[in-house]
């Protein structure tokens, strides 16, 4: 049991900017507000002495853990370049948990991550939702599978284009993965009736299995979808597959997205905007601009910002947040996007993502203000544990 007092909370919930005690027990908070040590003797006592105190940072998008820091190709297992449609991968069974990454990380307040497959393939694979801190998956893991990989744009088209094979144009991506779309929803059709008919002690015949398919079916159940877009055209052709088969999806970057924000809210089209930070390293980045968050908010858009790992390093998450609020975007709305909105968009905002009573213990003491590039962190908890301790 810890109590930590004295905190200038920012709760990313109702209390901000608010000299509050947090009580931590069995790796949860439970209780926040004016809490007397003599109350609970049991408690080690930390005095954040007026600090600032926020949830863990969560990372919505990153590869962290399956491109390996400082490995080059034994350690990039992030693209699986064989075929342009691989639902049936899982990022958790590429990550290393021992990546340098993750250490550092932690130690600059990032407590929370959501990593999986590149985007070389229109269908790459599951993302996974882990924390920061622990030696193995089993420690680190919050959800084994939590969204299924798309990708549209210059990536898929370069990437099998080079080969002389489909898709070397934008026209035969969405086709591919209508094509596959569908294919899944026929198996899940399939499925269903088989079950049904299991259930009703009907002889029915069975689909014969098949891993893509299998894998795939789940988005027609609300299983969650990130789809990579970065240009206008391309946020527009996601925003059209996802409105006909009906996913439950966020467009990731969407580094044109500001361009056409009345555009988002219209569809209520969440968002995962990013990498901002670093040049333009391509033609589809032309745009890109940390106005995006500022615009996005006037236009009542949804939105989340990654590092997209290594691309960003998640150390230097916070300091791509901080020009984003030099350019126009509110501080709380900035820290929102790296804590209560980017756990939402990832459907884990009933466990991180705020210091509210019943929620992980995931929580930072910082020695100084949070957006400043020269803070460091004082304490991390992750699950109600002191992960790091300056």
């Amino acid at each position: 049991m810890y109590l930590i007092k004295n905190a200038n909370l920012i709760s990313m919930a109702e209390l901000n900017y608010k000299i509050k005690d947090i009580l931590i027990d069995g790796g949860k908070i439970v209780k926040i507000g004016k809490i007397e040590a003599n109350d609970y003797p049991e408690a080690k006592v930390i005095d954040a002495e007026k600090n600032y105190v926020t949830p863990g940072i969560v990372d919505p998008h990153c590869h962290i853990g399956i491109y390996e820091e400082a490995i080059g190709f034994e350690g990039a297992d992030g693209n699986e370049m064989t075929s342009p449609i691989t639902p049936e991968l899982r990022a958790i069974d590429a990550i290393k948990p021992q990546d340098v990454a993750f250490q550092e990380s932690l130690e600059s307040g990032i407590t929370t991550v959501c990593t999986g497959p590149g985007s070389a393939n229109l269908i790459g694979g599951t993302f996974c939702v882990m924390k920061t801190y622990g030696k193995t998956m089993d420690d680190m893991i919050v959800v084994t599978e939590s969204s299924m990989k798309m990708a549209l744009g210059e990536n898929p088209k370069r990437v099998y284009g080079n080969r002389t094979q489909s898709p070397s144009t934008r026209m035969g991506s969405a086709a591919l993965i209508r094509e596959a779309l569908t294919k899944a929803k026929e198996y899940k059709q399939k499925l269903d009736e088989y079950e049904k008919g299991i259930a009703e002690n009907k002889d029915v015949k069975k689909p014969d299995f098949n891993a893509k398919n299998h894998s795939l079916a789940r988005v027609f159940s609300g299983f969650p979808v990130k789809i990579h877009a970065h240009q206008q055209d391309d946020i527009v052709t996601a925003i059209r597959i996802i409105e006909e088969f009906g996913l439950n999806a966020t467009i990731e970057h969407a580094t044109e997205g500001y361009l056409i924000a009345d555009y988002l809210k219209n569809h209520n089209q969440s968002v995962i905007i990013g990498p901002t930070l670093g040049s333009k390293s391509k033609y589809e980045l032309r745009n890109k601009s940390f106005i995006a968050g500022k615009v996005l908010k006037e236009a009542g858009v949804e939105f989340a910002i990654m590092t997209d790992h290594p691309v960003i390093h998640l150390a230097n998450a916070l300091t791509q947040v901080g020009i984003f609020v030099r350019e126009g975007l509110d501080e709380l709305s900035a820290l929102k996007a790296v804590t209560i909105t980017a756990a939402k968009v990832n459907h884990i905002d009933d466990r991180v993502g705020s210091i509210e009573i019943g929620k992980d213990a995931d929580i930072v003491i910082w020695d100084g203000h949070p957006l400043h590039y020269m803070t460091k962190t004082n304490y991390v908890f992750v699950n109600g544990e002191i992960a790091h301790q300056k």
